[in-house]
């Protein structure tokens, strides 16, 4: 029985942990301490920095470029293709510290900026600028970073 798919051309840092039914493609250069969920897939030609989590259910597309210090919620979906079926492809580029929420879909070619947060189940189609939390569809910024941490510090002290 076959419980993953790991290419024995990916690269897997130190501690790298893959959970059951995950799919990890040629070249994939995965950083130390990241843990990747089930039925995750992370295709070919991806980067993911150090200290990273990936849920359950994640697609990641070719191309894409994952920071370090990234948590990507539950069945969050990035493309690599803005007008499918094409014959071009463009990976994503998520940056350092970011947060992207459960069922986000994230728009091939767009650059989420640096400790940026996308709430569940937004549509990005824009570069997310750094520091910022869009929700909605299709994404817009709601609110700062800042503002975030607050929220979520005097959620986890009630």
């Amino acid at each position: 029985m076959v419980t993953n798919f790991i290419s024995e051309k990916a690269k897997l840092g130190k501690n790298v942990r893959i959970w059951h039914f995950a799919y990890v493609g040629d070249n994939a250069e995965i950083g130390d301490n990241v843990k990747i969920g089930s039925l995750a897939h992370v295709d070919y030609n991806v980067k993911i920095g150090e200290n990273t989590m990936i849920e359950g259910l994640v697609y990641i597309p070719p191309l894409s470029i994952i920071g370090k210090n990234v948590f990507i919620g539950p069945a969050a979906a990035l493309t690599n293709d803005p007008y499918p079926a094409s014959k071009k492809m463009m990976g994503v580029i998520i940056e350092d510290g970011a947060v992207i929420g459960s069922r986000a879909v994230i728009k091939a070619g767009v650059r989420i900026g640096k400790n940026s947060v996308v709430a569940m189940g937004a549509v990005v189609t824009k570069d997310v600028p750094p520091n910022c939390v869009v929700v909605g569809v299709p994404a817009k910024v709601k609110y700062s970073r800042e503002e975030y941490d607050k929220k979520k510090k005097k959620w986890e002290e009630s």
